[in-house]
């Protein structure tokens, strides 16, 4: 029999996988559609309904346009029609409240540069989780212009709102699914992660989470409000509007959605700073408005499980072939921008990599600056946060991928065989460091250990996965002495 959850808005019907024991609910709204008045607004919390409502289908994805090639095939993505979009998915192992307090929860925050990427991939189910004790719930979250637009006299980091108001609703919700609410970690990767470390600091979030994990993203990721006025100004004047909200919203969607892509083809062809302001530098229009870097602090309440891919910035470099297109100016160039000395900085990073490429020696420089460098910077700020690193190849591409952003969503959702990640991991991915890395996610969301000692800065532990035939081992400090050219730089 299909199981009810009772809900604050109505009670839902699921789906149970008997094979597994888990049961699917999908597509439940948690605020009511952000089109006509409700554009550009603050979310509101979905309208009640009657009897039971079905949730056996994932809900419609918010509006945005498809990746570019050749990521369209490497990255999960989806696409459902329909103005319900602010919805969520819940997988559990328990569809009941539990008498003894309920199981630990984990929340999805997707990637996508903030302008792609749903909660409703298939590659994101949370099965896996349900399966091993713990309730999982995927978020679909307003992005690019909808979400992230600096526009006057409406919110700003409407997608960020969004995303409060659906931890809201699991505070709120999640114990009729079997789930303990005093017990909720939020996940990210790219994107999704870099939210989180804005979220850290938001106190419209404080109390709804106790651990967060950031994969491949940080608290250094947003724009400063001249910056976003900038992007603003340069997205209306592409279209020929005013730089209003209400310009913006009688734009049609499909129009709005095709000159938001080429906003973002506009400023990879020319990061000039004087065009985009931040944006110039890490190439992503739509990002969280804010004043300056705020890092959490020890006094967050939040504990941490942070970390990176050793080879992040391949999945930019290889696919697209710009890899052996890079040289040696073009390296010196790149690191005086990231604010290293142009010969000595990648001169530290191509001691330690003999033949490397000017493009693997750029590379390495802009992963650490993008991705690891971030991450370490807010285990440094947080006692106690665990950290970890990603290694694992990926066969692809000849084997250059290497392990690139994105290469460990399959792992961390031990989902391997999702026709989602073949592009990006092959078909003979090991499961056995699926079993490794899950693991460690599931355990650090049931007590806060993940399996290894936390980040302090005298051993600096790193839990290092899939380095060459090692499952996991912790490393002390890896790469120190790049790590030690960025300080006082990022």
């Amino acid at each position: 029999m299909n199981p009810v959850c009772e809900t604050r808005q109505g009670a839902v019907r699921g789906c149970l996988d008997e094979a597994s024991g888990v049961a699917s609910f999908l597509g439940i709204p948690y605020a009511r559609p952000p089109f006509g008045e409700r554009r550009f607004r603050e979310p509101v919390p979905a309208e009640a309904w009657d009897g039971v409502r079905d949730a056996f289908a994932y809900g419609p994805t918010v509006p945005k346009a498809p990746y570019a090639p050749p990521f369209d095939v490497l990255i999960p993505e989806d696409f459902i029609e329909g103005e319900d979009c602010l919805n969520l998915n819940v997988w559990t192992p328990h569809p009941a409240p539990a008498p003894d307090g309920g199981l630990p929860v984990m929340v999805w925050l997707h990637g996508g540069a903030f302008s792609n990427g749903s909660g409703s991939a298939t590659a994101y189910s949370g099965s896996a989780f349900a399966r091993d004790g713990v309730v999982c719930v995927t978020v679909n979250y307003r992005l690019g212009v909808d979400g992230f637009l600096h526009l006057d006299g409406v919110p700003d980091n409407r997608g960020l709102l969004d995303q409060i108001a659906a931890l809201e609703w699991v505070r709120d919700n999640i114990a009729a699914f079997g789930g303990d609410p005093d017990r909720v970690t939020v996940f990210g990767e790219s994107a999704g992660a870099m939210a989180i470390g804005v979220l850290l600091g938001m106190e419209r979030a404080r109390g709804l989470f106790r651990r967060a994990v950031l994969q491949s993203g940080g608290a250094h990721h947003f724009l400063r409000p001249a910056s976003a006025r900038m992007v603003t100004a340069r997205l209306a004047e592409q279209l020929g509007i005013e730089a209003t909200a209400a310009a913006f919203a009688d734009v049609p969607m499909d129009e709005l959605i095709a000159a938001q892509a080429m906003l973002r083809v506009d400023l990879a062809v020319r990061p000039d700073p004087a065009v985009w302001g931040d944006a110039a530098l890490n190439a992503m229009p739509f990002e969280p408005v804010t004043d300056g870097l705020v890092l959490p602090g020890p006094d967050c309440g939040v504990e941490l499980l942070v970390g990176s891919n050793r080879e992040e910035n391949r999945l930019f470099l290889v696919p697209t072939e710009r890899l052996d297109a890079i040289t040696e100016e073009r390296v010196q160039l790149g690191a005086s921008v990231y604010g290293l000395d142009p010969e000595k900085g990648p001169a530290a990073y191509r001691a330690a990599r003999e033949d490397a490429t000017p493009g693997e020696v750029l590379e390495a420089v802009g992963t650490d600056w993008f991705y690891r460098i971030p991450a370490i910077r807010l285990a440094e700020s947080v006692p106690g946060s665990h950290v970890y690193e990603f290694a694992w190849c990926s066969p692809q591409f000849g084997g250059r991928l290497g392990a690139c952003h994105a290469s460990e969503l399959a792992f961390v959702f031990d989902n391997l065989a999702d026709p989602g990640y073949a592009a990006m991991i092959g078909d003979r991915a090991p499961q056995a460091l699926a079993d490794a890395v899950h693991g460690a996610w599931v355990a650090f969301a049931t007590t806060g250990d993940p399996g290894w000692e936390p980040y302090d800065t005298a051993t600096r532990t790193t839990m290092v996965f899939g380095d060459g035939a090692v499952l996991a081992a912790p490393e002390s400090d890896p790469r120190a002495a790049e790590r030690q050219l960025w300080d006082g730089v990022r």
